[in-house]
């Protein structure tokens, strides 16, 4: 990952709705939500949801796909890493050990997903 796509994909999480259904979505795992229970979850306004999830998705965090009426959301983990371990790869001058365990320090439902 470079940093133009790093910056992309942190100003999408830096808005409270769209981090608010990136960890919804991290939560529901590879198969999503449709974007309508998204927004009834988090007590959003659908179109406003909408617009949200668009942004997401155009930062490479969140991919759509369409099932019949609805449109499912699903995080792309792939891509999530990749931001992760652009975060963490020159952690304390290239000293991992002054890190620790980074994943350990996430809730355990997380570290599962």
């Amino acid at each position: 990952m470079d940093d133009e796509a790093a910056i992309e994909a942190l100003s999408a999480l830096a808005q409270i709705d769209r981090l608010a259904a990136f960890r919804l979505l991290v939560r529901a795992g590879p198969e999503g939500l449709p974007s309508g229970e998204i927004a009834e979850r988090l007590g959003i306004a659908p179109t406003r949801m909408s617009f949200h999830l668009s942004t997401l998705e155009r930062s490479g965090l969140v991919a759509s796909r369409r099932e019949g009426r609805r449109i499912l959301y699903a995080a792309r983990f792939v891509e999530m890493g990749r931001l992760l371990a652009f975060l963490t790869a020159d952690c304390c001058g290239g000293n991992t050990a002054l890190c620790g365990d980074i994943l350990a320090l996430a809730p355990r439902s997380c570290a599962e997903a």
